[in-house]
């Protein structure tokens, strides 16, 4: 699904040199590079704070503790997602409140939240699927409403923009009270190993959350906080440095392939292409089609079969997941999730993909779907 391989080479002596220059400087915890890394995100988001963190999971839970939420706080996030959003909402004991998403774009359902709005209601967690943003405005209206902070998920969508109906454009990740993403290996900008950080504009708030993640302490062996250890190492930082030039570049070429499969696919009724939403680009973390008429799994094995790799994301609603089964919801309660969840299938989505790759992924998928005619 996605050739890190390659992608390394292009750039492998700046990596090289960069990961042995962290060995000879011994300095592999909050070194120079993670500093150098945290501002220069902070300039490439357009956003006053970036926090390196561990992983993109200890992002949003940091952000949850930073934010003061409390055990019984009910936080609103999509159903049809990755099963992190709502495991940190679980974690800290507050109370995940599962919504239905937007057919077209797979982002959270903006009339779904209204509805999902109770006293209790503290925030909410848009998850930009995919690679483009939720519908930003109209959630942070609705969250000013409603005094509701906002925590954006954008583990899949760094780089992705926004823009308002004012014409103004801003960084997906950086419009909510916090935002948080992962660097994981296989995201648009990945890092090789586990990585994170969080992004805010408020200052009291990314005091909190620099606290949080380094043991609830601000200054060394003084804590303030119950906190938690999540630190991105050195060499890791020094990696995305590196790749966060690229970043850019990758969402263009990963735009390339996404427009391939589209002129390939626009004429086949059993495949509905990605719908990109007006408000934001679409930097591609998926390529994901709904198929209506096909059998998946057999068409995932096919394509295997034919050296074509294929992935579902997600094959089971949150609310049908054994760890988030609540007596709220029952089967049927989310039409829309639920009628996704068993005809997605997202086909390879990277930098590295060649025009004969491409023929060969595109071919396969309709000699598939010819031989069922």
């Amino acid at each position: 699904m996605v050739d890190l391989i390659s992608q390394y080479e292009k750039v492998q002596d700046e990596i090289d040199k960069a990961v042995l220059d962290v060995i000879r400087s011994s300095a592999y915890i909050n070194g120079p590079e993670v500093r150098a890394f945290q501002k220069e995100l902070e300039d490439y988001l357009d956003v006053k704070h970036v926090i390196p963190c561990a992983n993109g999971t200890d992002a949003l839970q940091i952000a949850m503790m930073g934010l003061g939420l409390q055990p019984g706080d009910e936080v609103i996030t999509a159903n049809f997602t990755y099963v992190a959003t709502a495991e940190v909402i679980a974690l800290l004991q507050l109370k995940p409140v599962l919504v239905d998403v937007d057919p077209d774009t797979f982002n959270i359902d903006v009339e779904a939240i209204k509805k999902a709005i109770t006293p209790k209601t503290k925030a909410i967690v848009p998850v930009h699927l995919f690679g483009q943003s939720a519908p930003m405005e109209e959630i942070m209206l609705l969250a000013s409403e409603h005094d509701l902070f906002v925590i954006e998920d954008t583990a899949q969508a760094i780089g992705a923009d926004y823009e308002f109906s004012d014409g103004r454009k801003q960084k997906a990740g950086t419009i909510g009270n916090v935002g948080g993403t992962s660097f994981f290996p296989s995201k648009n900008l990945g890092c090789y190993g586990d990585g994170g950080a969080i992004f805010t504009n408020d200052d009291e708030l990314a005091h909190k959350l620099r606290s949080i993640a380094n043991h609830g302490q601000a200054e060394r062996y003084y804590h303030d906080r119950v906190g938690v250890n999540s630190r991105l190492d050195s060499i890791q930082a020094a990696i995305l440095r590196i790749k966060l030039r690229q970043l850019d570049d990758y969402a263009r070429l990963r735009n390339q392939a996404a427009d391939f499969y589209d002129s390939a696919f626009k004429d086949i009724s059993q495949i509905k292409t990605p719908v990109r939403f007006e408000q934001s680009n679409h930097v591609f973390h998926q390529y994901t089609m709904v198929l209506d008429g096909i059998d998946r799994t057999e068409m995932k094995t096919y394509l295997e079969e034919h050296g074509v790799p294929a992935m579902i994301y997600y094959p089971v609603p949150l609310h049908l997941q054994k760890a988030y089964l609540d007596e709220r919801y029952a089967e049927g309660d989310f039409p829309v999730t639920e009628r996704l969840c068993p005809a997605v299938l997202s086909l390879p989505m990277q930098t590295e993909l060649d025009e004969e790759q491409l023929n060969h992924i595109t071919e396969t998928v309709k000699n598939f779907i010819k031989d069922k005619a």
